[in-house]
């Protein structure tokens, strides 16, 4: 299985004949170097409806004929714009064609806000647990700590957690140490950081303190892929 960093929160998961694409921000990104042509997806994950998550989820999931799964308020929102949609909501699973979904909680923020300064609220933000090949993902969207994520690696092996630190948005780098340690992840990648100055952040520091609490990390540079 290839994972690949497209910046902020946005990976692109390939295994077998199935890509996955999560949070695709690619269009206004600084960091991002992919553009959404580039990408191809069978499915699109969204974890909330902030513009820098649901980003070019519209574009992708039409010139690939995408199926977007993401919590319902946010799915019904983008199915009126004739986009294919799987609504779910927290706790609930569902088995798809490349593996199983849960929907975690996470706490944060969802809403699209419009140029008239209105602000549409698309539901609660969520957490991704995604098992397929033999392996557990948990992608935490944007969230801060919470001191449920101990029961998320309770029953589930967590192979990988990809988990922000970019802070004054989300959980920071220390929060970020112990939410590594709650949900019993073997590897963790950090994201939501480094692509405006407010979440400047040092990912190496963040990965050599994790590897002092005997957890794997790596710093993926944007366009880097790894394999579990």
């Amino acid at each position: 299985m290839k994972i690949t960093f497209h910046g902020h929160s946005c990976f692109e998961i390939e295994h077998e004949k199935h890509r996955l694409i999560i949070d695709p921000f690619l269009t206004g990104n600084p960091v991002a170097k992919a553009k959404p042509e580039d990408i191809r997806a069978d499915y699109i994950l969204l974890t909330h409806g902030h513009g820098d998550h649901v980003g070019d989820t519209v574009t992708i999931a039409k010139n690939n004929n995408a199926t977007v799964i993401a919590p319902f308020e946010l799915a019904t929102w983008l199915g009126w714009q004739g986009v294919n949609t799987h609504g779910m909501q927290h706790g609930g699973g569902f088995n798809f064609e490349f593996g199983r979904v849960k929907m975690t909680l996470a706490f944060h923020g969802s809403a699209y806000i419009t140029e008239n300064k209105e602000i549409i609220y698309l539901g609660n933000p969520a957490g991704f647990l995604l098992t397929l090949g033999g392996k557990t993902i948990y992608h935490a969207g944007d969230t801060s700590l919470f001191s449920d994520m101990k029961l998320i690696g309770m029953n589930k092996k967590i192979d990988l957690a990809m988990l922000p630190i970019g802070d004054n948005f989300t959980m920071g780098p220390e929060d970020a140490l112990i939410a590594a340690e709650w949900v019993n992840a073997e590897h963790v990648i950090p994201m939501h950081y480094n692509t405006w100055p407010p979440i400047e952040q040092d990912g190496e520091a963040f990965v050599k303190a994790l590897e002092k609490k005997g957890i794997k990390g790596t710093a993926l540079a944007v366009g880097e892929s790894i394999s579990i």
